[in-house]
């Protein structure tokens, strides 16, 4: 789709451009934008892609609703919360454990699932968040690490044709960035062809945008 050397150049542009310039380390953001034909308004346009990043620019927090052994296991694997299903109705109630909630990615045993989503699926909704099953039987300890490099590309709001996400650090090395802007237009485009992508641009949290141009 994209030369990883065009990708890099563009990335060292914008690092070149913002390094240093602020008090705090920004992030390198991605935006893609489609073509009018395709209508997000429609479900089945919709994105709703994981995207398990090569180098993640941080290690994400993850938070586990589960009973019994898979609560130990998720434990065990070092997750930053772990929630009983008896929990639940105490947490709903209470605004600081939500805000905990939503700073993680979440996973659950498929049983609590249902009771996930009807306690906390408006906050969750609000910041495009859902629960993902941990299947039967799976590595409860490559699951919870995978979950901390993996981010969710959705459509959000009023459904426009356009889509951002984080790709990396001003700290970061720029081949890694592109390394991570191409797992995440590979797996947009399992989704949405090539050819319905209209424009790429990339830029830190304070920078302007550069565009890359796609199909080079």
């Amino acid at each position: 789709m994209v030369d990883k050397k065009v990708i890099e150049k563009a990335v060292s542009q914008v690092l070149s451009e913002s390094k240093g310039k602020r008090k705090f380390t920004q992030s390198v953001d991605m935006a893609l934008n489609f073509n009018v034909d395709v209508d997000f308004k429609k479900a089945e346009n919709r994105l709703n892609v994981d995207v398990l990043l090569p180098n993640p620019p941080k290690q994400q927090k993850v938070a586990v609703f589960a009973d019994g052994q898979l609560a130990l296991e998720a434990k065990n694997a070092g997750a930053d919360m772990v929630i009983s299903g008896a929990d639940i109705p105490k947490i709903a109630g209470d605004k600081a454990q939500i805000n905990k909630i939503l700073e993680c990615a979440i996973l659950s045993a498929p049983q609590l699932i249902a009771q996930v989503g009807k306690a906390f699926g408006q906050a969750l909704a609000g910041k495009g968040k859902s629960p993902k099953p941990i299947v039967p039987n799976a590595d409860v300890k490559d699951t919870v690490k995978r979950a901390r490099t993996t981010i969710s590309i959705r459509s959000r709001g009023k459904y426009l044709p356009t889509v951002h996400c984080i790709i990396g650090r001003e700290d970061m090395d720029s081949a890694l960035i592109a390394d991570n802007v191409l797992a995440v237009l590979e797996a947009i485009e399992k989704k949405i062809p090539e050819q319905k992508m209209a424009s790429m641009f990339i830029k830190t949290t304070m920078g302007k945008p550069v565009r890359i141009t796609l199909g080079v």
